[in-house]
């Protein structure tokens, strides 16, 4: 844990109810061990999309699409989710999902490698939300930053890594995040911070 057990508790504590639909995304990623970001991390990502005016968000990595229905309604009716899983069973559920949240009309499911998709996909985005695999994450810098308007936010989640960050890196997994994390105060393009909420969440807003 990033923070003291008490605290984390407590955060989570002020949290209001979800809705049912996400609640059950919840209780389903318990039990089936599901990576998602979660409600309080959620919230931080409709913050700032409704500061940043989002309208077109890419989602690097979206499993069962928790955060992909947060971003949607974030971007209100007008704006595009672009929903990317390499899983045909994660895709499905998500689409599932996404329909009784009632935001399918902003939401582009896309089925197969997020930076593959990515590359396939025209144009700049206000948001693009880092969540593959994590040995992946330098790649997807290289590529996400290239693809942001100016103004625009690279948010990743993940980047503490459950401490390993502060440890030399015995995993491939850790050194990734860790040449994530130096590319990403390194960048001149890019202004970052690296909030240490649940599993660490970097934002850096391109200039």
């Amino acid at each position: 844990m990033i923070t003291a057990p008490e605290v984390e508790a407590y955060l989570y504590g002020l949290l209001p109810p979800s809705t049912p639909v996400l609640r059950e995304m919840e209780e389903q990623a318990r039990q089936r061990n599901i990576p998602i970001v979660g409600p309080a991390v959620a919230r931080l990502f409709r913050l700032l999309a409704a500061t940043a005016g989002a309208r077109r968000v890419f989602e690097l990595g979206s499993a069962i699409g928790y955060s992909t229905i947060w971003w949607a309604e974030a971007v209100g009716p007008e704006g595009e989710v672009f929903y990317t899983d390499s899983s045909p069973a994660n895709c499905a559920e998500a689409a599932a999902y996404v329909q009784r949240a009632g935001v399918q009309s902003r939401v582009r499911l896309l089925e197969g490698e997020a930076l593959a998709m990515l590359a396939r996909t025209a144009g700049d985005f206000d948001i693009i939300f880092c969540d593959l695999d994590k040995v992946q994450y330098p790649e997807a810098f290289r590529q996400a930053v290239p693809r942001l308007r100016s103004g625009g936010l690279l948010v990743a989640d993940n980047v503490l890594w459950s401490g390993k960050v502060a440890s030399p890196p015995q995993d491939p997994e850790t050194a990734a995040i860790l040449d994530f994390n130096r590319a990403l105060y390194a960048d001149a393009r890019l202004e970052p911070v690296i909030l240490p909420l649940r599993d660490g969440v970097a934002v850096a807003r391109k200039k």
